[in-house]
């Protein structure tokens, strides 16, 4: 196996949001350009661009999103138990 040098624990605020984006971007955006122009040459042109212009709405948006996210989820889930608890 290749060994892969991980990033500190202080980035996780930022490399979240940043996989999140991309991966949701790619399915939303993939579906929407497949749905406008079908499966056709015009599609493989065209995703690039509806891609990248969609992360960079989404990413920004995470980053601003996100701190208000965790704190509505935490009014709506029950923390979970403590062990010995």
């Amino acid at each position: 196996m290749i060994a892969v040098r991980k990033l500190p624990a202080r980035y996780a605020p930022i490399v979240m949001p940043l996989v999140l984006s991309i991966l949701m971007t790619a399915v939303v955006s993939i579906i929407s350009t497949l749905r406008s122009l079908g499966p056709t040459p015009a599609f493989l042109a065209s995703w690039p661009g509806a891609w990248a212009l969609s992360w960079l709405v989404a990413f920004p948006t995470l980053l601003v999103v996100l701190p208000m996210v965790r704190r509505i989820v935490a009014c709506l889930v029950a923390p979970s138990p403590q062990p010995g608890q």
